[in-house]
């Protein structure tokens, strides 16, 4: 079952990216190849500080969590 976590994208690289949530925390994720979006995505996210909801699981033996979508909320 996917969960869901709100925040910013501060780093973006190639399918990897740190989303920082609500409290401050910093989290890798890896974009899936399933995920609805593309590496080149994330990089243009970064650069405008953008919030996003990433739906994601946390896979074995896999350091960062796997991103299965990213999409991008309004400012608020």
């Amino acid at each position: 079952m996917a969960k869901t976590m709100d925040g910013v994208v501060t780093i973006a690289q190639e399918s990897r990216f740190q989303l920082t949530d609500d409290s401050g925390v910093a989290h890798l994720f890896i974009l899936s190849h399933r995920a609805g979006a593309e590496p080149g995505q994330l990089e243009p996210l970064q650069q405008r500080q953008a919030r996003v909801r990433v739906r994601y699981s946390e896979p074995r033996n896999v350091i960062g969590l796997v991103a299965k979508s990213v999409a991008e909320l309004p400012p608020a």
